[in-house]
């Protein structure tokens, strides 16, 4: 039964694995026994918290910087992983900005955009070409409860999440016969850097504990066991999934 969840031997590329929720997968996929190469805008080469982590856990890491903003970063960053033969990414990187809709800046919803669904579309594309070549791959993006739901003065962010949910379901319908799982994940409310206005704002910050039948905030390394699962062999036959990680939220 323990093989089914083993990583062993495997490298995992996890975008926004400097903090927060893709620091929580990706020292969950090296306990799991995955090599990890970390991609973030300001990773540095060597010495960051998450590469001690993932050493101290007997695998190998490598950094990748890259502004996921950026549309030439990116496609640099494509041609990188192409011969790079990843056996997972984890498309999780993302960033939000927050402005009621009527007044919300077209270019914060295009930066949003850019960096939540273009450049994880783009990700999986070059990657997702590799593992077809091979017969198999795992990919998994991070959804959001904005997958399902509207949000509040956050419209570029609720359009890209939901947008992911799409993308999803249209690589697993072309990728899930020759072998590669194309799933994601929708992260609750969850203790990060993305979450502090709500978290210092004491209204909405109770109703959403109101709200979550766990009644506390998720924390990172709450979604290291859901990214273990879509990343191993007992997710071989889940593709085009969108799993909640949300204490309840959905169902309240």
């Amino acid at each position: 039964m323990s093989d089914l969840f083993d990583l062993t031997g495997l490298r995992a590329v996890v975008t926004g694995a400097n903090r927060g929720i893709g620091f929580g997968m990706a020292t969950a996929l090296a306990d799991a026994g995955a090599d990890i190469i970390g991609v973030s805008t300001s990773i540095p080469d060597s010495g960051s918290e998450i590469e001690s982590a993932v050493l101290a856990r007997g695998r190998a890491f490598r950094a990748i910087r890259c502004d996921l903003s950026d549309a030439t970063s990116v496609a640099t960053l494509c041609e990188e992983l192409r011969s790079a033969e990843v056996d997972i990414l984890i498309n999780n990187a993302g960033t939000i900005l927050r402005a009621p809709s009527a007044e919300h800046p077209m270019e914060w919803f295009e930066r949003v955009v850019q960096v939540n669904l273009t450049s994880q579309f783009a990700l999986a594309q070059a990657v997702g070409a590799s593992m077809l070549e091979r017969g198999r791959g795992k990919i998994v993006f991070t959804a959001s409860l904005l997958s399902f739901q509207g949000g509040i003065n956050v419209p570029g962010y609720a359009a890209a999440k939901s947008g992911i949910t799409g993308v999803v379901k249209a690589l697993a319908n072309e990728w899930a016969c020759r072998g590669v799982n194309v799933n994601a994940i929708a992260p609750g409310y969850i203790a990060t850097d993305n979450t502090q206005a709500l978290r210092d704002d004491p209204e909405r910050s109770r109703a959403i504990l109101d709200r979550i039948p766990a009644g506390r905030w998720g924390e990172a390394s709450d979604l290291g066991g859901a990214a273990v699962f879509l990343s191993s062999p007992a997710s071989d036959y889940v593709n085009g999934t969108v799993l909640p990680v949300d204490g309840g939220w959905l169902g309240r």
